[in-house]
């Protein structure tokens, strides 16, 4: 589920060091599976167990996770990086906002996840997102945008060299293209 980097586990260790016996570390995410969800790692005494926690052990110590945070830690890493002006602990989990489903999901499945994993946090970035409406029996992956992305002018671009050709590289036998059915309305939530 997980992946700690021997240089994180070292920090960890350090880290644990100063605490009481049988502290770990708790690894989390906060609203998971939506926009806003936040991942982050805290001490966990033993006495803040709870009954359904997993328990994943790692070298002098666990990471504690709580079963609403689990899917969505699925193929998460921390690393710790060593730079010349200090260091980074980082962690990334690409499911964070969305569950991962299963290869063999239905194809608008695959589709709303990759679009929630990998194209809407890219969105955020200037207070945009899109979504799945439908995929049509010919393929067409039917979408509709929101929030900065509705009235932007470079909305056409993101549709047809960002996101189509991310979909279609994805999904090559599947998907045949895009069309974007939102009505644009340029106000000052659009970004320019």
């Amino acid at each position: 589920m997980i992946r700690i980097t021997e240089s994180a586990q070292a920090h960890f260790r350090k880290l644990l060091a100063d605490q009481p016996d049988n502290t770990n570390i708790r690894v989390f995410v906060v609203n998971p599976g939506t926009p806003s969800a936040e991942c982050g790692v805290s001490y966990c005494p033993p006495d803040s167990l709870e009954s359904d926690d997993q328990l994943l052990p790692f070298s002098g110590f666990d990471a504690v996770v709580d079963s609403s945070s689990a899917p969505f830690l699925v193929d998460a890493v921390i690393d710790f990086e060593v730079q010349e002006l200090g260091s980074q602990l980082t962690l990334k989990a690409p499911n964070a906002k969305a569950k991962k489903v299963d290869d063999d999901a239905p194809l608008i499945d695959r589709v709303e996840y990759m679009i929630q994993a990998e194209v809407n946090p890219q969105l955020a970035n200037h207070g945009g997102k899109v979504s799945v409406n439908q995929i049509t029996p010919e393929g067409i992956a039917v979408l509709q945008f929101g929030g900065g992305c509705n009235g932007c002018s470079m909305v056409d671009v993101t549709l047809k060299e960002g996101i189509e050709k991310e979909l279609l590289a994805r999904f090559p036998d599947e998907l045949t293209g895009v069309r974007d059915i939102t009505e644009h309305q340029r106000g000052e939530h659009s970004y320019y």
